[in-house]
């Protein structure tokens, strides 16, 4: 590993920063309310996401900003939480979250301590290492998050936004913009299926809980689903020496193709947005329904033990505990036994569920709510997504009630229906940051129209200091002939 590559890395990174004038000023008009400060916007959410949204619109103009994460520092969304896969899905040649510069792509980082060679035979990026190159990127940039700050309440203030939090310097902070950047579950929660319901939490968990593998030697361990999340937990299992592992699919066979991976392209993430309702929902329809299957590699991981178990076609329909262990029944009418029961169940998406928003949670546009889809194409989860504007902002069911909803941004999988795969998924998520500067730059300058009118006629700065010229009166011959 060579240090000094990566100081050189760094070098050159604040070169190509200083050549394209970053940070250029910030060219918002400052604001008080009552004699308190307020923030342009903060960001909730200091992953990968929120460390984009931060440069977004820094590079943007908007520099008044603060970034809060809950979590300690290093530990920011899912990397070293509950992502359980060895390496990360998608290929290593992605730009990610480098927003164009190419100094602060995690190959010029990889490349820069291990050199061409490795780089060369790397084949995927493991996960861990993700989460060093976003340390880097936070750190190479400078990026001011305050860890373990929790966003409790907002509240409407001024027609700005009042957030209470906890863990902060201060109790609340009044803030113009809020951007959600809180990942997979940023508009919802942990999915959790009904037949759970009243068995003891000892014995089951969700596959983003934390989970003591450990304690799994020797057990019997079953995990609902065959999802990339599902199918990471098993291997866990099985590598802790769990006795057995059976995968419980619903399905009647493997899905075995990534479809969005087959269409995507600049087009398709910049075009999305501008689909029609109808097209919108096609294309998430069928990328749902056909569901993305689990990376080879992570599928491989389980199935090179002898116990482990694909069961397909087993919809589980209820879970009750003996003296024996958890009785698994499925709707064939068949029975399982087991130990431990690991749910690679996914995430809702319902902002209904998010505190913060109190009762305004229920004042969230959602698609159901605009959109009735054609027989055949129904799908209550699709229906559940918030209905966005095409800046990322929530609409309100019905104007005049809950209005300051269209201050809050949601860069999270909450965006999916509305916006594509722009903010979540490392592919898209640069365009995605500069689409949130832009629109935000847009409309924060809109808000302050008088005052960017008045500082117009007021500036008075000359470029020219009156002796770069001389007046001179036109030749008598030519002033004769005019007369």
């Amino acid at each position: 590993m060579s240090g000094q590559g990566l100081t050189e890395l760094e070098a050159r990174l604040a070169r190509d920063l200083e050549d394209l004038c970053y940070p250029p000023n910030n060219w918002v008009p400052p604001r008080r309310h009552k004699g308190e400060a307020v923030v342009d916007a903060v960001i909730v959410g200091g992953g990968m996401c929120g460390l984009v949204a931060w440069l977004a619109l820094s590079r943007a103009g908007i520099r008044n900003v603060r970034i809060l994460d809950k979590n300690p520092e290093g530990r920011e969304g899912p990397w070293v939480t509950y992502a359980r896969m060895e390496t990360l899905r998608s290929p290593k040649v992605l730009t990610g979250p480098a927003m164009g510069l190419p100094s602060l792509t995690f190959q010029a980082w990889y490349r820069a301590q291990y050199g061409q060679a490795a780089w060369a035979a790397l084949d995927k990026i493991p996960r861990p290492m993700w989460m060093e190159y976003l340390r880097w990127y936070r750190r190479s940039l400078g990026i001011p998050v305050e860890n373990g700050v929790t966003l409790e309440r907002v509240d409407p203030e001024a027609g700005m936004l009042r957030l209470h939090l906890t863990g902060a310097a201060e109790a609340s902070v009044l803030t113009r913009k809020l951007v959600m950047a809180t990942g997979r579950d940023g508009t919802g929660a942990p999915q959790i299926p009904g037949f759970v319901e009243g068995v003891d939490r000892a014995f089951w968990a969700h596959s983003s809980d934390p989970i003591d593998f450990a304690a799994l030697k020797g057990k019997r361990v079953a995990v609902v689903g065959v999802g990339a999340s599902a199918v990471d937990n098993a291997a866990e299992a099985l590598e802790a020496g769990a006795a057995e592992v059976r995968h419980l699919i619903r399905r009647p066979k493997m899905p075995t193709v990534n479809k969005m991976m087959g269409i995507g392209s600049y087009g398709f993430t910049s075009g999305f947005a501008a689909m029609s309702d109808d097209w919108r929902w096609r294309f998430m329809h069928y990328s749902f329904a056909t569901q993305t299957p689990p990376p080879r590699g992570s599928t491989l991981r389980v199935s090179r033990h002898p116990n482990a178990y694909f069961h397909f076609g087993k919809a589980v329909q209820s879970v009750t505990r003996d003296a024996r262990g958890l009785q698994i029944g499925f709707a064939d009418g068949t029975r399982l036994e087991t130990d431990y029961l690991i749910l690679g169940t996914g995430f809702t998406v319902d902002p209904l569920s998010r505190r913060e928003f109190g009762a305004a949670a229920e004042d969230i546009l959602l698609w159901q709510d605009v959109y009735t889809a054609p027989p055949g194409l129904e799908s209550r989860d699709l229906g559940l997504f918030p209905y966005l504007n095409p800046d990322f902002t929530f609409e309100p069911k019905v104007q005049g009630r809950s209005d300051w909803l269209r201050h809050v941004y949601c860069f999270n999988y909450g965006s999916t229906v509305s916006l594509g795969k722009t903010s979540g998924d490392i592919p898209a998520v640069s365009v995605g940051g500069d689409w949130l500067g832009r629109e935000m730059a847009r409309k924060l300058y809109h808000e302050d129209i008088e005052q960017h009118w008045q500082a117009l006629q007021d500036y008075a700065t000359p470029e020219l200091q009156g002796d770069e010229w001389r007046a001179s009166d036109l030749p008598v011959a030519a002033v004769a002939h005019a007369e």
